[in-house]
């Protein structure tokens, strides 16, 4: 079992989980259950699954979840993007966090190509 913690990958998964919260908080109150809703889950499921990766015995285990978080990044990044296209939220914010989630793809590509080894 690995300290999940201590994983850069986790570490900066956490803060995106965070700041999608912020970015969500101004956004029109009748998306509550749609995009804002699909936003939290997707930021949230990406630090959950390294967490729960790290307690499988196998690398494969391990890979499937890394790559689970993977693709809730990409997920993530889509629904930002729409939210950008539909003008919600602060300019700022939405950036700041896309710039963040980019980080976090090349970070935990790395990390699988790494556990490849």
């Amino acid at each position: 079992m690995r300290n999940f913690k201590q994983l850069l990958i986790w570490q900066k998964g956490f803060q995106i989980a965070v700041k999608s919260y912020n970015v969500v908080a101004s956004f029109p109150k009748e998306e509550k259950y749609s995009i804002t809703s699909q936003i939290t889950r997707s930021a949230v499921s990406i630090p959950s699954n390294i967490a729960e990766g790290s307690s499988r015995s196998s690398m494969k285990d391990y890979n499937r979840f890394l790559e689970i978080s993977l693709g809730s990044s990409f997920e993530l990044e889509t629904q930002l993007l729409i939210a950008e296209a539909v003008n919600f939220g602060e300019k700022e914010k939405r950036d700041d966090l896309l710039k963040d989630i980019d980080e976090e793809q090349k970070m935990i590509m790395s990390f699988m190509n790494k556990l490849k080894l």
